[in-house]
């Protein structure tokens, strides 16, 4: 006995050792893992607060495309760095935070707006072709009036802004001058030709020739008219709801819902009539009327059909003569018709009568029975039928 109960004492004592070996290496292992996050951590604040330093005066660095062209040859560093102005000094940074009005840039006093231009104009064109126009005129003095003309040169252009639309340019510019008289004579070159085109040169602050947009085109797509079309609707709506909702717009003189015929419910649309064109303008300006049973409705003009001109139709090989307005057309005198002969007054005979109905029955055009037309159709003969041709030898 004292032998048994020592073997079990014995196996009870070696999972308790093995339990306590696996809980030291697991709390060994959680404590190296936190030491290693701490460790990341660290690092990981110490290169946040390095300060990085950047030298304002260093030349900005040459994009891929930059230095794509580079390599071809098409393009050299001294274009680069006037189309970059790399030469203009550093921004001095404030402390005081900027408003969103100085934020804006100022728009220059004496820009000018080209037309009509080719798509393959560059910069280098238009610059040529203003220095070009004005090269026969003199020089820029402090003493000319504003209506005076004067010589343009490459120094007086500021700015020229030509949209691109991805490779090809959109066939208009922007170009910003010093002065008032550069301005005159950048005007004065309107409707002369560059690259076999017209240009249209004007002040980019006139807006003289833009075309008047009318506010209700906005609104809807068709004309005004008294009547309005509503789309989009709930197939629960009623004609009692429509007249609620847009009663407050105008008098309205008649609702036309289309409705299914098995259950009376809406299909979705409706035209609304109004006395006036006055209810539906307003309707479509106010937001109140654009939403019903929360869904957006579609709102539009409707045709009116009252003012259709009915189309009539001339007898063939004639025209309607045009009338002026308030002409009241002559009365047109019919042409009297022929008397007919009167008939002779003489009894039917009962022969008569028979030869009329036989020759009514052969004139008409009725076709005769299926199985009658096989039984009297022509048929070919089935016999062998000698040869009557002649024989031809070679």
């Amino acid at each position: 006995m004292s032998e048994e109960l020592e073997k079990r004492e014995v196996e009870d004592i070696k999972p308790k050792k093995e339990k306590k070996e696996k809980k030291e290496k697991k709390e060994k292992k959680e404590k190296k893992e936190k030491k290693e996050k701490k460790d990341v951590k660290e690092k990981r604040d110490k290169k946040e607060i390095e300060e990085i330093e950047i030298d304002v005066n260093l030349a900005t660095p040459l994009s891929k495309k930059e230095q794509r062209l580079l390599k071809k040859g098409k393009i050299t560093l001294e274009e680069l760095e006037k189309q970059k102005n790399i030469d203009t000094p550093a921004p001095v940074v404030s402390n005081v935070e900027s408003t969103g009005a100085e934020k804006e840039e100022k728009r220059a006093e004496f820009s000018v707006w080209i037309g009509n231009m080719a798509f393959d104009t560059t910069r280098e064109d238009l610059t040529r072709y203003l220095v070009a126009k004005s090269a026969t005129l003199p020089e820029y003095t402090t003493e000319m009036k504003p209506e005076d003309l004067a010589k343009i040169e490459e120094s007086d252009i500021t700015r020229l802004n030509l949209p691109r639309n991805k490779d090809k340019i959109k066939g208009y510019a922007y170009v910003d001058f010093k002065t008032v008289n550069h301005l005159k004579t950048a005007i004065s070159f309107s409707e002369s030709q560059l690259n076999g085109r017209n240009l249209l040169i004007k002040d980019a602050k006139s807006f003289e020739g833009r075309p008047v947009q009318d506010p209700l085109s906005k609104l809807s797509k068709n004309p005004p008219s008294r009547i309005l079309f509503v789309g989009n609707l709930s197939f629960d709506t009623t004609t009692e709801l429509l007249k609620e909702h847009f009663g407050h717009c105008g008098q309205i003189v008649k609702v036309r819902m289309a409705t299914f015929e098995d259950s009376g419910k809406c299909k979705g649309f409706s035209f609304i009539d109004f006395k006036d064109e006055t209810g539906p303008t307003n309707a479509l300006k106010d937001k109140l009327c654009k939403k019903l049973i929360n869904r957006p409705l579609r709102l539009e003009f409707g045709e009116d059909r009252s003012k259709r001109a009915p189309k009539r139709k001339a007898p063939e090989g004639q025209q309607h003569p045009i009338q002026e307005v308030g002409h009241t057309p002559e009365p047109v005198e019919r042409a009297e018709r022929p008397e007919r002969p009167e008939r002779s007054e003489r009894p039917v005979q009962k022969d008569d009568r028979k030869k009329r109905r036989f020759d009514n029955d052969r004139g008409s055009n009725k076709r005769p029975k299926s199985s009658v037309a096989l039984a009297n159709a022509q048929r070919a003969s089935a016999a062998i039928v000698a040869s009557t041709g002649t024989k031809v030898k070679f």
